[in-house]
């Protein structure tokens, strides 16, 4: 089974040309309240055309569920 993190670290390593992963990348970091921010840039990658609405899951202060994926 792959984990959502090994298909970011797969789709990552498609995209790195010498130039790309210079420039762009993703990160992940954690946020006050508690939480997490991801961030994943797709300029100059399949994605960059596609539409994408932004996904907010919100938690309460017990709720650290996992994304399934």
């Amino acid at each position: 089974m792959t984990t959502t993190l090994q298909e970011i670290q797969e789709w990552y390593e498609s995209q790195c040309d010498g130039d790309w992963e210079h420039v762009y990348g993703f990160g992940i970091k954690t946020l006050e309240n508690p939480g997490w921010e991801v961030s994943i840039a797709i300029a100059e990658t399949e994605w960059e055309e596609k539409p994408f609405s932004e996904l907010v899951i919100k938690r309460t202060d017990d709720d650290w569920g996992a994304l399934q994926g």
